[in-house]
């Protein structure tokens, strides 16, 4: 097979999407040397620093995102003679000759579109003609492929469930308890902090883990260690109100935001971390706790979503509506050692179970049905 991955989204975002593209594309190449594969970038960005024998690297003008994608992108990709093009980030073009995979992560801008900017709903706005174009559907979750089958319509034999997973950077390391690291101002020692990551946006819902918190801290003044929070991550879209409610909440002494962190601070902050808590609304797979747990970072988590399929047993769900419920889980964590001793073995064990080596071989099965499928259309 002559398959493209499209990685353009990766000139503008490494997290989230941006991982999935260069883990899957690493697992893949190793996967399939038979195969030929084309990693499609903007011409503006830097190799990722993927190398095989039966790699291209295919820079291209058109950039990800554009309001003339539909329209120059097919054009860039006709002289590369694809078998196959892989989308995977909710993109396909709908005119083509070739067999078209696209990855839907979640539709959160179906089902939150009071969150979403007009930009980006232009741009999902299509997605119901690309996954009725594609030969094939990954979707990253049981939850995302449930929502696909309920609000597009798409049959069910197109979709498939394949899980992402933790990197290989994501281990348990032994942090001396003397060590120190300074972020923004704050000097952070293991295991005295709870943390965060994720792009700061609405559905990740920060104003109940911040109103939570503000409970922990006034009705359990004792906790020992004196109980911070760390915020990581970049900004997104309509999240100036999470700042101003730090400060209306009293907690600029407690909670710091530290902005993007590169993958070894990520790596560390995970594992110094005394818990990881994730209070989101939705997610279509939600990549931070299964790296917390890969490190072995105990991990309190919304029981909405595809949460619970991450997390499984392996940690503390609670309803992301219910503050009361947070205040009570964190200050269980933070306090009850034996909990979170036990947490890091269930974490460890749940996180071990995907893969991507597993990932790879389930998708190149769908590359392979989708273009089943291109052929017995063409007749």
């Amino acid at each position: 097979m002559r398959i493209a991955m499209d990685g353009r989204l990766l000139y503008y975002r490494r997290a989230g999407i941006g991982q999935y593209i260069l883990r899957l594309m690493e697992a893949l190449l190793k996967q399939a040397p038979q195969d030929r594969f084309l990693f499609l970038r903007d011409r503006r960005q830097r190799e990722d620093g993927l190398q095989a024998d039966n790699l291209r690297q295919v820079p291209l003008y058109t950039p990800s995102h554009h309001r003339w994608e539909p329209l120059t992108l097919p054009l860039e990709l006709f002289p590369l003679r694809l078998d196959l093009l892989h989308g995977p980030d909710f993109t396909l073009p709908l005119r083509r000759n070739y067999a078209g995979v696209v990855t839907v992560h979640d539709l959160a801008f179906l089902r939150f579109p009071q969150w979403v900017t007009p930009k980006a709903a232009r741009y999902y706005g299509q997605l119901p003609q690309v996954v009725k174009s594609a030969e094939r559907i990954i979707a990253v979750s049981e939850c995302t492929r449930r929502d696909l089958l309920e609000l597009l319509d798409v049959p069910e034999e197109k979709v498939h469930t394949i899980y992402e997973a933790a990197g290989r950077p994501f281990q348990p390391r032994s942090i001396p308890s003397t060590e120190r690291r300074v972020f923004k101002g704050r000097h952070l020692s293991p295991h005295s902090f709870g943390f965060f990551v994720s792009t700061i946006e609405p559905r990740k819902n920060l104003p109940t883990l911040l109103q939570a918190f503000r409970q922990t801290l006034d009705r359990y003044p004792d906790l020992d260690p004196h109980p911070r929070l760390i915020i990581a991550g970049a900004q997104g879209w309509l999240q100036q109100d999470i700042f101003g409610l730090i400060h209306e909440l009293r907690l600029a002494q407690e909670v710091a935001y530290i902005g993007p962190v590169s993958q070894e601070d990520l790596v560390w902050l995970y594992n110094a971390a005394r818990c990881f808590v994730f209070p989101s609304l939705y997610e279509g797979f939600g990549l931070p706790p299964l790296e917390a747990m890969a490190c072995g970072t105990p991990v309190l988590a919304s029981n909405s979503g595809s949460l619970p399929e991450v997390v499984g047993e392996a940690g503390l769900l609670v309803d992301p509506q219910d503050i009361e419920g947070w205040s009570e889980a964190l200050a269980r964590l933070w306090s009850d050692e034996e909990l979170r001793e036990r947490l890091r073995g269930q974490g460890q064990q749940q996180a071990a179970t995907f893969s991507w080596e597993r990932a790879a071989q389930q998708t190149l099965a769908v590359y392979r049905e989708a273009l089943a499928v291109r052929e017995s259309a063409r007749g």
